[in-house]
């Protein structure tokens, strides 16, 4: 009885963790939690309604994924962004997105090709002129992390949701001034339809070119700012 006390107590410790860790998350990927911001624990506890311990777990997880960094006897930071980033963390993407999009061509099962189907008609539906950042972010994430966990790869998939939440903060900088946001958002439709008809070769091209375009078109407006 003890026992399962104890482990009924650890699984509702970790679920708050994990709803800290999220909305922490989610606050520092769009910004809200600007770079450079000193994070306080105690306000951020009261403002979720969680404990300290889940939002300090929190904290710990974000440090890893580098959106954070606590440096002793001065506190936890966000992290800043830095032009420099956007090449570094694309150098990466441009390799392991290609390897995502076609792994999963090959190896996802048809019903997660069904739920691919389903973002699919999302994209093809969305109005990317009419949608909230919020809005835009969250699509994003569910087409990139639907190929991830369609290539059945947890360490794969691991990675490339790290290094898209770092792309996803850089992004937000220049959301709103992007000249042609609804062509990125709906070409994920074409590399969508590759991995569901299982063509390898093409998905793989599709990813590097959505990578390689990104970082392109951020590039033209940071530096016409």
């Amino acid at each position: 009885m003890a026992y399962e006390v104890l482990a009924i107590a650890d699984a509702a410790k970790r679920s708050l963790a994990e709803v800290a860790y999220e909305r922490i998350r989610d606050r520092l990927l769009m910004l809200d939690i600007k770079p450079g911001d000193l994070i306080n624990d105690d306000e951020l506890a009261k403002d979720l309604g969680v404990g300290r311990t889940p939002v300090r777990e929190a904290l710990k997880r974000l440090e890893l994924d580098r959106l954070v960094v606590s440096y002793p006897r001065r506190g936890t930071f966000a992290t800043w962004v830095e032009v420099t980033d956007l090449a570094f963390i694309s150098e990466i993407r441009t390799q392991l997105e290609p390897l995502a999009a076609s792994r999963a061509a090959r190896v996802a099962t048809e019903p997660v090709r069904e739920r691919l189907r389903a973002v699919m008609r999302d994209v093809e539906l969305f109005d990317a002129s009419a949608a909230s950042v919020i809005e835009t972010l969250r699509l994003d994430a569910r087409v990139h992390q639907g190929i991830y966990a369609a290539a059945a790869n947890p360490h794969l998939e691991d990675v490339l949701i790290r290094y898209d939440n770092l792309a996803t903060r850089i992004w937000c900088m220049v959301l709103d001034r992007l000249p042609d946001l609804a062509h990125h958002v709906h070409e994920h439709v074409d590399l969508l339809r590759a991995v569901i008809d299982g063509d390898e070769a093409r998905a793989g091209e599709l990813a590097r070119n959505h990578v390689s375009g990104f970082e392109h078109a951020v590039r033209e407006t940071l530096f016409a700012a």
